[in-house]
């Protein structure tokens, strides 16, 4: 990981306001950036609050963290490693730990933790490297390495390392495809993380495919009960599955049997 204060402290902040030109459309001008984005004001207190803690001003340091914390919603601990060109979008409830490391050219949504799984006082939080995206709500937590061009979709958890230009969602994260380069905006920064595969909804798709076929087979799929139609029970039965949005055949059967 390349130092993230070597070009100086003025350079690295204007570098943060301008890139969220890049990577938000909603951003007009940079006294609205600077004004108005909750996300770069984290990040120029950090990068102050960072400086800080170099030079082993740690309660001071830790003191900006937590004013900024109160009214930006996002939480950096001061000891935090953050690269250039760092953008946190809408960002409350974001949390970044003490031993965690970001390279350049990353985005972060709101609610993204990078947190630690132990107590010890090593290294415990993850590293993030160039061009990495985190959805909204994803936890990425111990000391694991997301890859270069990575993503990691919305409210996943991630515990073991990432490749790179590699898309990980769910829980726990997996891996669900290989990143090529054809859909990169013109800045470079892939932001069609909606894009992302649910392997959950495609799971459940399919479970509804399948019931569809045993329907089917089993000649329940459409059609009414013919050994007790019109009765009391099966009336019951329709107007009790209809309220419940339930297939009233299927319901029928159950009584039936």
């Amino acid at each position: 990981m390349s130092d993230s204060q070597t070009p100086g402290l003025f350079k690295l902040i204007g570098e943060d306001i301008a890139c969220v030109f890049d990577r938000d459309p909603a951003a007009r001008n940079r006294l609205e950036v600077l004004t108005t984005y909750p996300g770069v004001h984290a990040v120029i207190n950090h990068r102050i609050a960072h400086l800080l803690w170099r030079a082993n001003w740690h309660y001071p340091a830790r003191l900006l963290a937590f004013f900024s914390r109160m009214f930006s919603g996002i939480e950096i601990h001061p000891g935090a490693t953050v690269g250039r060109r760092f953008f946190i979008d809408h960002g409350h409830g974001v949390v970044i730990g003490e031993t965690a490391e970001i390279g350049n050219d990353v985005t972060l949504y709101h609610g993204v933790t990078l947190g630690g799984t132990s107590w010890s006082r090593g290294k415990r939080h993850p590293t993030l490297g160039d061009g990495v995206i985190v959805g909204g709500g994803a936890m990425i937590l111990g000391p694991i390495t997301i890859g270069a061009h990575a993503k990691v979709g919305a409210n996943s958890v991630v515990i073991a390392d990432v490749p790179e230009r590699r898309t990980v969602v769910g829980i726990p994260g997996r891996v669900v495809r290989t990143q090529g380069t054809a859909h990169l905006n013109p800045s470079g920064i892939d932001l069609n993380h909606h894009l992302i595969p649910d392997p959950v909804a495609d799971a459940v798709a399919c479970v509804f495919d399948r019931l569809a076929v045993i329907e089917n087979q089993l000649g329940i799929g459409e059609g009414s009960c013919k050994e007790c139609e019109g009765t009391s029970v099966c009336d019951g039965a329709d107007e009790d599955a209809r309220r419940r949005g339930r297939n009233p055949v299927v319901v029928k059967q159950a009584v039936g049997s």
